[in-house]
């Protein structure tokens, strides 16, 4: 089959791979129809090298339709419509019972102190192959894949695999009140996603992004905007709410170095140690721009809620303690554990109206032959590229 493959920083190519063939009881395999870019696949481009072999097979929103299954699933059929939650859960685990699917007891890569594995997602997470090819092995198949009905374009559920959920986490551990002003700091696929929640739910939304194509998406649904460059933008935050700060804020930015010339150096240099080399470093020593999630406390009101959707990867990282404790703010993180959350998001999903306007969400459908191109007009923001979804 054909795949999306990494092969070094900067460096992604399409490539023919072996084929997905069922191995445990349990697995199914599915013919992928779509499967989309992730802002996280861009921490791969460059940050994460050292955890990347040569060959791996990236992507982990995907979905499509069951073509075999193992003798031991009953939950799905071949012919089935399915979405492939990003983070491989077992379903039945401690951690997986209490919501905690990103923590899967089964699938955690404890040798490398990490959660659960994730498709397409570096050694640290599992090294598992990932969902931006043709076909995909998919285990735990009858707790794992989300069946969604035939009929609608893949876009409208396309989004179960990684943004809704995540977009909806976070704003739960945001946990706004119903007459807040929420700041999301972001305005690409994961933050435009928080700002339609939290509008649908009747929040006063302000939208923080570099990009004006993204604030005017943003803008458009009905959220106030602030240019990133535009000058302070917490006093910008404190003077739209009475001098106090918005009451919750979603950094939906996470370990992204542009701007940072610290950070950005150190991500260039670790890039192009020897991968032996190049891990401890990350492990031990990494550091991220830290400017969005210093923007999050700044910006916050006292006793506000600052809810973390952005990866971070840095061991060094400093935070403000004296302002988090002073100011007495509460802070919610973590990988979305996309099946805990299936049951709230499909009413979002199965009427005729689309809420979310996720039936235009993606800005660009392509071939999966134009990957290598694609991941370079992404990170660049080139081409109002907001969102791909590659089609098979």
């Amino acid at each position: 089959m054909k795949a999306v493959t990494w092969q070094g920083r900067r460096d992604i190519r399409v490539d023919e791979v072996p084929d997905p063939r069922i191995v445990e009881d349990d697995d199914i395999v599915v013919e992928i129809t779509s499967t989309g870019l992730c802002g996280s696949d861009l921490h791969l481009y460059e940050v994460l090298t050292g955890f990347m072999t040569p060959g791996d097979v990236v992507g982990h929103e995907p979905m499509g339709i069951v073509t075999e299954v193992g003798p031991g699933v009953r939950e799905v059929s071949v012919g089935d419509r399915v979405v492939v939650p990003f983070n491989i859960s077992c379903g039945t685990c401690w951690m997986c019972r209490r919501g905690l699917h990103s923590q899967c007891e089964t699938t955690q890569n404890r040798d490398q102190g990490t959660g659960a594995s994730l498709f397409g997602y570096s050694s640290l997470y599992g090294q598992i192959p990932g969902g931006q090819a043709e076909y995909l092995r998919v285990p735990f198949g009858n707790e794992l894949p989300i069946k969604v009905p035939h009929g609608p374009p893949d876009d409208r559920f396309l989004f179960l695999s990684d943004v809704l959920p995540t977009a909806w986490q976070a704003l739960q551990y945001a946990d706004p009140d119903p007459e807040s002003t929420l700041l999301v700091l972001g305005a690409g696929p994961i933050g435009d996603m928080v700002s339609r929640f939290a509008l649908d739910a009747g929040h006063r939304v302000i939208s923080v992004d570099r990009e004006r194509e993204r604030l005017a998406r943003v803008r458009q649904r009905g959220a106030e905007t602030i240019g990133l460059d535009s000058g302070d933008i917490a006093e910008q935050v404190r003077d739209r709410t009475d001098g106090r700060g918005a009451d919750a804020v979603v950094d939906a930015v996470g370990m992204e170095a542009h701007g940072s010339p610290i950070a950005e150096g150190m991500t260039k240099l670790v890039s192009r140690m020897p991968r032996a080399a190049s891990r401890p470093v990350m492990q031990a020593a990494g550091i991220d721009r830290m400017a969005a999630l210093h923007t999050a406390f700044d910006a916050v009101r006292r006793g506000g809620t600052v809810s973390i959707a952005g990866v971070y990867g840095g061991a060094l990282d400093p935070f403000p303690m004296m302002q988090l404790f002073d100011k007495q703010v509460g802070i919610r993180m973590g990988q979305a554990n996309v099946r805990a959350w299936t049951d709230d998001l499909m009413p979002f999903l199965e009427g005729d109206d689309d809420p979310l306007g996720v039936n235009s969400f993606a800005t660009h459908h392509l071939p999966l032959s134009e990957a290598p191109e694609a991941y370079k007009s992404f990170q660049e923001k080139a081409d109002e590229m907001v969102k791909v979804v590659f089609k098979p």
